[in-house]
């Protein structure tokens, strides 16, 4: 079964086709950069390209980098306030004409790569921690997901949310080296060693291809590792999503 897997992120919006049976992307990653805005008008019509650029018709999974349940935007994060309450699902599915299945984009990465990738057969507590603008979190227990386990949103001294000071965009913005990036990202996973004690730790997003680089200032007990999907996961896990759709009551 071949499903269109859209992953919306803070700099960028992407897509491919994908075979859920095996999680394997059937295209080329089609990318375009995120509204400065990220108002709801702005990134739909996004969404909306994507869908024209693969002249696709079925149904479509899609990955939000906030707090979603039942289809709905629970808090903006990091996009425009104007998306809180949002029905995602309906807005996309009337901007569009198509079925969509909506899920927080860490959940979606997580699923993916516990699905199809490294973290598939693990037992226990695992947490998928995606690197990107913010920290988004997906976890599991025994292979189910727990949804919206949003741990970047751990306030921290002065900052609004941890994210912000520990993300991959932290790092852009304060021009950081690995070390000294690394340093805040390990404070990070000593908070959620505390509070949840994984089992596992797994990284995704797009910094997670640098896990070479950083891995030296993870001192953490728990097992951390980079996930083999790396920033596909988030499309190849909103694909997969619309097989397991739950209905809206």
């Amino acid at each position: 079964m071949e499903v269109l897997g859209i992953d919306i992120g803070g700099s960028g919006i992407k897509g491919a086709i994908v075979n859920v049976e095996t999680g394997e992307m059937l295209t080329e990653r089609h990318r375009i950069r995120t509204p400065k805005d990220r108002t709801p008008e702005d990134m739909t019509n996004v969404v909306s390209e994507i869908i024209t650029h693969f002249d696709y018709k079925g149904k479509v999974g899609c990955g939000f980098p906030t707090v979603i349940k039942k289809g709905v935007c629970k808090s903006p994060g990091n996009l425009d306030p104007s998306w809180l309450g949002v029905d995602v699902e309906a807005l996309l599915e009337q901007k569009t004409g198509l079925d969509f299945t909506v899920i927080n984009d860490a959940d979606a990465a997580g699923y993916a790569t516990m699905t199809y990738g490294i973290g598939k057969g693990e037992k226990g507590l695992v947490v998928m921690i995606t690197i990107g603008t913010g920290l988004g979190s997906g976890a599991f227990l025994d292979g189910r997901l727990i949804p919206n386990f949003e741990l970047g949103q751990i306030p921290y001294k002065n900052y609004k949310k941890i994210e912000l000071w520990a993300a991959g965009s932290a790092k852009e913005r304060e021009d950081l080296s690995y070390k000294e990036w690394g340093k805040r990202f390990n404070k990070f996973l000593r908070y959620v060693d505390l509070i949840i004690a994984p089992d596992l730790i797994i990284l995704g997003g797009g910094a997670s291809k640098d896990f070479d680089e950083f891995k030296d200032y993870i001192t953490i007990e728990t097992k951390v590792i980079p996930a083999e999907l790396k920033n596909q996961a988030g499309i190849i896990g909103a694909a997969a999503a619309t097989m397991h759709k739950a209905p809206k009551v």
